[in-house]
């Protein structure tokens, strides 16, 4: 009565599915794509240098633990380093807990002509 009859198309068959299909998943490979190159390498970039100052530690460099003590390395061992805070006071302290290496040279005065 009030109801037409209903008629099936024919299915997509052929490339022209395959391309819809692609298609759907071409957003989901954009944003993939962007967190990678926004978020994901940058912070692998960090860690390798970081491991890299980590690993570069040497005898008199100035190093700055995570819990923000600051001193001069005395002893480098394998997984750990010496750290003297004061005259006569060490701490041995994980060589992952290391925040910072500053090993920079003192500065020099601006009307130096040495050199």
């Amino acid at each position: 009565m009030f109801a037409s009859p209903a008629f099936a198309q024919a299915a997509g068959t052929g490339t022209g599915a395959g391309a819809a299909g692609l298609l759907a998943f071409a957003p989901y490979i954009a944003i993939f794509a962007i967190f990678y190159f926004l978020m994901i390498r940058p912070q692998q970039q960090r860690a390798k240098a970081h491991r890299a100052m980590i690993d570069a530690v040497k005898k008199g460099d100035d190093v700055v633990t995570g819990g923000g003590i600051i001193g001069k390395v005395s002893r480098v061992l394998d997984g750990e380093v010496e750290v003297e805070v004061a005259n006569g006071v060490k701490l041995r302290v994980l060589k992952g807990t290391l925040s910072d290496v500053r090993n920079r040279p003192a500065p020099t005065a601006a009307n130096d002509t040495k050199g």
